[in-house]
This record gives structure tokens, C-alpha cells and sequence, in this order.
């Protein structure tokens, strides 16, 4: 989670400053991520590295990494944050619930408390979003929804994320291509989006689909409301934001109710 928060602030930070385009930061952070994951495969195997993950979890990365950037162009953080983590956490319920899982009554309530938090947290920030933006945020939520429920029960979560990336990457390659009139990358852009591709996306996502392999599909999705707080702090480290009482309450509602998730026992799935 802290990856996914990182990601958050590097990508802010260039679109921000306006030193590198969406299409150019979502290309660069899936291509260094896909060559750093590449490297560590082969580095491991001692050979060629084996052939693993899928087109339909690539094509969902893709989708994610570039909506979420495009997203950014036009939203608040406020804003974009309710909108990703809503449509995050409606994918993946109604998976789990299709499934037949269930939250106990502590974990429901831990659930909820998280959810609230996560109003409290951005919603005194949010302004009305431009349509654009939050279909654009909403697709990345629903793609990120699915690429995690896609790395539940894969057996090598370095050799998936490494195959997905690599899958990933001539889809941006193309992108970048038809938007090449708008394209744009100062050095101080394309460094924080190698960063985000080879560290907190590259890496930060094989630690993920790790944990998926322990995590039902609604427990996956309450960790995930971390998010947002963790990224207020790194603001707060990074960028020289301030330690506000409602960020302070917030985030401990948020992780206060996704620890009672976690200590709660998951009702056994119906058959």
C-alpha cells in the first residue's frame, strides 16, 4: 500500500508541474517497470525468463495506468481519490459477493468505519468533477478492480507481474505514438515516471499480487482504503503539506476499521 501511495505522489507531482505529459508518464512507468521486472526474472532464472501472466490482466494495467494519469489532468486529489477507491471497492465486492463471501460483524463494522473515514478524508476537498475526468477515474478503478482479482491464486506473482508488464507495454507504446503532437518529458517528468514504473509500480505490484494469495476478495479491497491516508502523509513528508485534525481522525478511522477487517473472522463462502 505504500507503493500504491508513492505512485499517487509521483504522479501528482509531474502532471502537476507540468514537466512530462499523461501519455509520456503512463509509457515511461510501463516500460521501466517492465524492463526492471525483466531483469529481476532473468536474474533469477539464470536463463531466458519464463513466459507468464495474461492479455486480459495487461490490457486492465494499461487501462488503469492510463486512466488514472489522464484522470489526474483534470481532477482535484480529493476529488480523483473517491472517485478510483469507490469504483475500487464496488469491482471487487461484487466480486467477492458473488463468490459468496462475507464479511463477520466485525469485519463489516471495521469495513464501514474505513469507508467513512475515507468520506471524511476527501470528501472537504472535492469539487464538482469534469465528466471527462471522473469517467476517466472510474474506468481506472473498475481496471484496477479486476487486474487485482486477476492475481489471486497465481503461483509466481513476480513471473505474472513481469509478463503483464511486458504485455502492457506495446499498448502504450501505441498510445504514445497516435499523441505524439502533445507529447512533452523534461528530465526532472520522465525520471519520477521511471521511478513510479521501475519501484512502486513494478515492484510494489509483485509485492501485491504476493499478498493476494492470502487475501479474499473483500479483505483485498478494505486494505486497499489505506491508500488515501498514506498518501496524505506522504504529502505531508514530501510535498510540505500540513498535519490537519481531520487528516489525523481520518486515517485513524480508516486504519482502525481496516485492522478490525483483518482480525475479523471471514464468513466461510456459500456454496
Amino acid at each position: 500500500m505504500i507503493a500504491f501511495a508513492a505512485n499517487s505522489l509521483l504522479c501528482r507531482l509531474a502532471l502537476q508541474q507540468g514537466a512530462i505529459d499523461a501519455a509520456s508518464f503512463s509509457s515511461i512507468r510501463l516500460v521501466s517497470g517492465a524492463l526492471a521486472l525483466a531483469l529481476i526474472v532473468r536474474m533469477r532464472a539464470g536463463a531466458s525468463p519464463p513466459r507468464s501472466g495474461e492479455w486480459l490482466a495487461a490490457a486492465m494495467l494499461f487501462a488503469y495506468v492510463a486512466c488514472f494519469s489522464f484522470a489526474y489532468v483534470s481532477l482535484s486529489a480529493g476529488t480523483g481519490a473517491l472517485i478510483l477507491f469507490g469504483a475500487v471497492q464496488v469491482t471487487m465486492c461484487i466480486a467477492g459477493w458473488r463468490a459468496g463471501e462475507a464479511f463477520g460483524r466485525l469485519g463489516g463494522i471495521g469495513f464501514a468505519a474505513a469507508v467513512a473515514g475515507l468520506v471524511a478524508l476527501v470528501l472537504p476537498g472535492v469539487t464538482a468533477p469534469s465528466p471527462s475526468g471522473a469517467m476517466l477515474m472510474a474506468a481506472a478503478g473498475v481496471a484496477w478492480g479486476i487486474y487485482s482479482l486477476r492475481g489471486r491464486g497465481v503461483d509466481d506473482p513476480l513471473a505474472a507481474t513481469a509478463g503483464n508488464f511486458l504485455r502492457a507495454t506495446p499498448l502504450a507504446l501505441a498510445m504514445s505514438l497516435l499523441l505524439a503532437g502533445l507529447a512533452r518529458a523534461a528530465p526532472t517528468g520522465a525520471l519520477l515516471a521511471v521511478v513510479s514504473g521501475a519501484i512502486t509500480s513494478g515492484i510494489g505490484y509483485v509485492l501485491w499480487y504476493a499478498a493476494l494469495r492470502g487475501l479474499p476478495a473483500l479483505r483485498a479491497a478494505a486494505v486497499q482504503l489505506s491508500v488515501p491516508p498514506l498518501a496524505a502523509f506522504g504529502g505531508v513528508l514530501w510535498l510540505g503539506e500540513a498535519i490537519t485534525p481531520r487528516l489525523a481522525g481520518a486515517s485513524a478511522a480508516i486504519l482502525g476499521g481496516i485492522a478490525l477487517v483483518l482480525a475479523g473472522r471471514a464468513q466461510r463462502p456459500r456454496r
